[in-house]
């Protein structure tokens, strides 16, 4: 909100006070984002800022890093198991969070507030205690050490962002339509994809976008569940920190950090498309 001509002088304080604050904040949570973006280019093996690098010599920079990323067999199979993985439980995940918001949204639901508790639980339980659960539970069925098993619990970590995105897009849903489209002979799976569906698709995108992003950068429950053949990027990451660090990473984690703001910037597109389809923002 823009200052008023006529603000206080207190309020005028505030006023610029509050936009400091703001400020320091978002540069706390961006600034160890950012400084791994020049530290990707060093020409030299690496951590931290070089002399050149500070110079900003022209030597001192280098593509080198990207290189052993794309042209490494190990980081691209890791690269090859995120991408394979993450698709998957990301389509498993809103397939089951969107039937889910939509029941929930029923008011004639029993115990509505237990089942969705229950549901969006894997957000509130910490990690490594849904991690440790998963283990036993996968290791009596099976499931352990396999390729299907990551990905229904990744799926499971990514249902309730489609649940809380496709549920809030629901709240402005006129019912009516349904019943209208009832009236007009339309069966349930019929008006669901032709009358619900293309309202509510915003919500599922971005539900589906989070889930994936949850997936594609998820690294405890992989190292649960995962062998050696499912060895996905941020677990590669992960033991390359330990084991033989390697500049590459930041690499790696610059090029993670382009794609997460591309998928911000998509939620946030997807976000507005869907108030003005409520009549909540103009067109």
């Amino acid at each position: 909100m823009a200052l008023q001509p006529y603000a206080s002088t207190g309020q005028r304080i505030w006023y610029y006070t509050f936009r400091v604050l703001c400020g320091l904040i978002l540069f706390f949570l961006i600034f160890p984002i950012i400084i791994i973006i020049p530290l990707s280019f060093n020409a030299l093996p690496y951590f931290t800022f070089t002399p050149g690098m500070l110079a900003l010599e022209a030597d001192a920079y280098s593509l080198e890093h990207y290189r052993d990323f794309f042209y490494n067999d190990a980081w691209q199979q890791a690269l090859w198991n995120s991408l394979s993985i993450a698709p998957a439980a990301t389509l498993l995940s809103v397939s089951l969070g969107t039937l889910a918001a939509i029941g929930l949204s029923s008011g004639k639901m029993p115990f509505r507030g237990v089942v969705m508790a229950i549901l969006i639980s894997p957000m509130i339980v910490p990690l490594i205690i849904s991690a440790a659960g998963m283990y036993f539970f996968y290791s009596r069925i099976g499931l352990q050490g396999t390729w299907f098993g990551v990905v229904l619990a990744h799926a499971a970590l990514g249902v309730p962002f489609v649940i809380i995105t496709v549920t809030a897009t629901l709240v402005g849903f006129d019912r009516s339509l349904t019943r209208a489209a009832a009236n007009m002979g339309a069966g349930p799976v019929r008006t669901f994809f032709k009358v619900q569906m293309p309202l509510i698709l915003p919500g599922v995108i971005s539900g589906g976008l989070f889930a994936f992003i949850t997936s594609f950068d998820e690294v405890v429950v992989i190292l649960f569940l995962g062998s050696a053949g499912e060895q996905t990027l941020p677990w590669r990451m992960f033991t390359g920190l330990r084991e033989q660090i390697s500049p590459s990473i930041l690499a790696v984690a610059t090029l993670l950090v382009s794609v997460s703001v591309i998928l911000l910037v998509t939620l946030e597109i997807l976000r507005r498309r869907s108030e003005r389809l409520r009549g909540m923002s103009p067109g």
